[in-house]
């Protein structure tokens, strides 16, 4: 099987590009971060606060999550709840940030990711893939972005949804959820000592494509 792992911090257009790559490759793309999303939605949703994110931990056996490719699209699953259009909030990635940074979630998830990458090609998301989840993927990019111009494409991804905010805000709070990502103790978001690094600042949709492609196929070649 091949495994393409793409970390990276937020908003640097991850899950844009692994689309693509899944897309132009025919692979199967696996939104990790939805997934710590949902787990973020049901602290949320049974009272648990940002300031206490470990309480979530007592509560992992209640929580079934499902990853369903329908129609050419990824579903997520949350105890047979369809909640993709829930989790994509301010508020949530706020959740998924703290709930991330609990070793008893990290685990939780940790069998799930890599199963699907065991028995298909695919493209994977995220902000530990390289260095935690597969570490043995042929391909694995590190993308990234100027700190504006990462805040500039979440703050238009959340007024195309209807979702009122700030670009201040936006850039705010992106920051802040950098340094909890980067300090954090437990598989903090560091390129893998192997990855690609990929700045996409100045990058269109379909040359950033192009610029990865590159990148996988010379790779895979062994280059």
């Amino acid at each position: 099987m091949i495994n393409i792992a793409i970390d990276g911090p937020s908003g640097a257009g991850k899950s844009t590009l692994a689309k693509q790559i899944a897309g132009a490759r025919g692979y199967i793309y696996v939104d990790t971060g939805a997934l710590y999303r949902a787990i973020g939605l049901y602290a949320k949703r049974i009272g648990i606060t940002l300031d206490e994110p470990g309480k979530i931990c007592d509560h992992l056996d209640e929580i079934t999550i499902e990853l369903r490719h329908e129609d050419g699209v990824q579903k997520v699953y949350l105890n047979g709840e369809d909640v993709g259009g829930l989790i994509r909030t301010q508020e949530i990635s706020a959740y998924a940030s703290a709930v991330s940074a609990q070793p008893p979630v990290r685990e939780f998830l940790l069998d799930l990711q890599r199963d699907i990458a065991k028995k298909n090609d695919v493209v994977m998301d995220g902000r530990d893939i390289g260095t935690v989840i597969l570490p043995d993927a042929q391909v694995k990019i590190f993308l990234t972005a100027s700190d504006e111009g990462r805040a500039a494409r979440r703050f238009k991804e959340l007024t195309d949804k209807g979702i009122e905010t700030t670009f201040e805000k936006v850039l705010e709070e992106m920051r802040e959820r950098d340094k909890n990502d980067s300090s954090r103790t437990i598989a903090p978001l560091v390129p893998a000592p192997d990855a690609v690094l990929f700045d996409n600042t100045s990058y269109g949709m379909e040359e950033q494509l192009e610029k990865a492609l590159e990148i996988i196929d010379g790779k895979l070649a062994g280059d």
